[in-house]
């Protein structure tokens, strides 16, 4: 199948590398040309502009940050480039409000719309296993179902509305936010009593909380290493703010929401924001007078040069 792919990150990257692997005719585009270059050598190819990459493909899949790199690349302009009927797969994390707006501005130009954002780290998008929650039209969901196969390991179908599918992904990083906070403050209690958190989170991770939010994140807090970063701590700030945004769309109070973005603020004050998110679990054990550990100590070092 022929596929653009807009947006090459960590995870855009990776996303494009498996759908090259599969077999796929992968064209890619990122604002930054160089980051296809690995793409372009292991057969990719390279489009001049976001336009060209909706031109060249009936299929595209846009992989960017936030709501403004989304809305400063999916222009009109640039959806009036690619072929009537064709899918545009966004697999960003973007609030309700911007995922409202890309559903009213693919519908004027007569595109298919889904919203299919992912659930996994970098690492689990260079294996292929992320966790696909897509929303749209069943039928295109199914036209497109080669290329999830070849970046992840399920799709999880929440309906026809593409919005419904973004509102997951919010929900779903604000719990693991809260898994974050969570681990922080009972580790720094353990630690603080003399208990080895390893210990704590051994036993915990292997009882009650046998699941992989509660074993990444205890393992990346007890290593104290946040450095390369899978998911950024300023990435985190963001959608905490998504969530709090969405759930006063509705009127639903989120007060774990407000405590959590005064907690990344106070992260990101403090010059953590190209760390790791898990970093919130060692600005937890600080707040609680616990010496500061080397690799998180260093980290901040280089973070702040």
């Amino acid at each position: 199948m022929k596929v653009s792919v807009i947006g090459l990150g960590a995870m855009g990257t990776a996303m494009a590398a498996n759908l090259l692997k599969a077999g796929h005719e992968v064209w890619v585009w990122n604002r930054s040309p160089a980051a296809a270059d690995t793409l372009v050598a292991a057969g990719a190819i390279r489009c001049a502009t976001a336009a060209e990459a909706f031109a060249g493909a009936p299929v595209v899949m846009s992989v960017l940050g936030d709501d403004a790199a989304v809305e400063q690349v999916i222009t009109a302009e640039v959806l009036r480039a690619a072929s009537r009927g064709a899918i545009h797969i966004n697999l960003a994390t973007v609030s309700v409000a911007a995922a409202q707006r890309l559903v009213a501005l693919h519908a004027q130009h007569h595109l298919t719309y889904i919203g299919a954002p992912v659930f996994g780290r970098a690492e689990m998008a260079a294996a292929g296993k992320l966790n696909i929650v897509a929303g749209g039209p069943a039928a295109a969901i199914e036209m497109v179902q080669p290329l999830f196969s070849a970046i992840g390991q399920r799709v999880w179908p929440v309906g026809e509305d593409p919005v419904q599918a973004h509102l997951v992904k919010i929900a779903g990083n604000f719990m693991i936010a809260c898994v974050i906070e969570t681990l922080g403050e009972a580790m720094a209690m353990v630690e603080k009593s003399g208990l080895p958190p390893k210990v704590f989170t051994d036993i915990m991770t292997g009882t009650l909380f046998a699941a992989p939010a509660y074993n990444i994140y205890a393992d990346l807090i007890n290593a104290g290493t946040f450095q390369p970063a899978a998911f950024k701590l300023h990435l985190g700030l963001k959608d905490v703010g998504l969530a709090l945004a969405a759930a006063q769309g509705v009127q639903a109070p989120l007060p774990l929401g407000s405590m959590l973005r005064d907690h990344f603020l106070e992260a990101m004050a403090s010059g953590h924001g190209q760390h790791d998110w898990a970093f919130l679990g060692e600005q937890i054990r600080r707040k609680a007078g616990l010496p500061a550990r080397h690799d998180a100590a260093c980290n901040s070092n280089t973070a702040s040069a």
